[in-house]
């Protein structure tokens, strides 16, 4: 019985594909050609950011750009664009199995993400295995590109970054000596760290510039030993990369340790949660981020402005927000260039982007498919963010 039941599936299998392959409908495409998708009259882009999570806030704040982009350019090449949400849920398992979803199941043309160079980094060889190109927004890291052709970003990454906030405490804030403390769990705060102290002890000729390292995790909330010892070594200014969460709660309890020199810190911080968290602890600290709403650098940005404000009752928007809104266009741009959603061919017109106009600045990519562009530092003043200088790339 056993082997008639087997011959039976056989005979029906056969069958099935007899039927299916007289069918009209196209074949799917090889991957080593790139995927594409010519049959459909919608083209998809997926949108792999965290709307759950630790870092839902600033996967958010890149989804409305993505959403408010989408509106104003809905089609392209003749066809709808339709969004793919897929949610990386702050955890970089989730984040892999995200972005295959994506590639496998949805078959999208590229993808756009993540908040969080880890979430971006998860993603990574599962882009390049199926040879379809990511964008991120904010993912600074300089490893989510390094050694994978298909993965870009519209932002500047940590080498530039940290040189910023190592140039501004020496050169604004007279600083001498600093104290890192930093979110040894995101890879992000970490390398933002290696950046600042590198270019710090080059800034001072002084080896043992950086008096003290303090290390905790994702999700602590309690920084009372870490803040004891830096106050111990009375630094001039502490560099406090990581999460806008914790690291409010770090700038809170320095200030009731009595702790009274300037923290700095990088582009995370640029959400209102970190407003609402620190609250009066925060003012005054000091960031680099990728946008400031006072200096429309191009008319794309103008666009977006309006549009947003617009939207949202006159209220500005977040410079991430900004780069998720020029992850899009940029896509879109690619995509017309190539004349075909075939991924491959898109990923090669991607990198040839070159003064590309976005709403958070011209766009340039270099060899290693990293933005070339201006950084932007602001400051927390009557409890808001406020534009202070722009640093522009060496």
């Amino acid at each position: 019985m056993k082997k008639i039941a087997i011959l039976l599936v056989a005979i029906m299998l056969l069958t099935s594909f007899a039927f299916t392959g007289c069918s009209s409908k196209p074949a799917a495409s090889d991957n080593s050609a790139g995927t594409t998708q010519s049959g459909s009259d919608v083209i998809k882009i997926g949108v792999f950011e965290p709307m759950t999570g630790a870092n839902a806030a600033g996967g958010q704040l890149e989804v409305d750009g993505i959403k408010l982009a989408n509106k104003l350019y809905p089609e392209v090449l003749g066809k709808k664009v339709e969004l793919v949400m897929a949610d990386n849920k702050s955890d970089k398992v989730e984040a892999a199995t995200a972005a295959a979803r994506l590639v496998e199941k949805d078959k999208v043309t590229a993808i756009i993400g993540s908040w969080g160079s880890s979430l971006s980094m998860a993603a990574g060889d599962i882009v390049k295995q199926a040879k379809v190109p990511a964008v991120g927004a904010s993912c600074t890291n300089p490893l989510v590109t390094q050694g994978n052709e298909y993965y870009f970003r519209v932002c500047f990454i940590d080498p530039f970054q940290g040189t910023v906030m190592a140039n501004y405490a020496f050169d604004k804030l007279k600083a001498k000596k600093a104290a890192i403390i930093q979110e040894v769990s995101n890879d992000y705060a970490v390398g933002l760290a290696n950046y600042f102290t590198e270019n710090f002890k080059k800034l001072t000729g002084d080896q043992n510039a950086i008096v003290a390292v303090s290390n905790y995790n994702t999700g602590d909330q309690d920084f009372s030993a870490q803040l004891t010892n830096i106050k111990s070594k009375n630094p001039d200014v502490i560099f406090a990369p990581g999460n806008f969460t914790e690291s409010a709660l770090v700038i809170s309890q320095a200030r009731k340790l009595g702790i009274t020199c300037p923290i700095i810190g990088g582009d995370t911080w640029e959400v209102q949660q970190f407003l609402d968290i620190g609250k009066d602890a925060v003012e005054g600290a000091a960031f680099s981020t990728f946008f400031a709403t006072e200096k429309p650098i191009t008319k794309e940005s103008e666009k977006f402005l309006k549009a947003y404000r617009d939207e949202n009752g006159g209220k500005d928007p977040a410079a991430v927000t900004a780069l998720g809104y020029d992850a899009y266009i940029l896509i879109l741009d690619a995509i017309k260039r190539a004349g075909t959603t075939d991924t491959v061919k898109v990923r090669d017109e991607l990198a040839k982007t070159k003064d590309f106009e976005g709403a958070a600045g011209v766009i340039t990519l270099d060899e290693n498919r990293n933005a070339v562009k201006s950084a932007v530092i602001k400051q927390v003043k009557g409890g808001k963010f406020v534009y202070l200088d722009t640093i522009q790339p060496k």
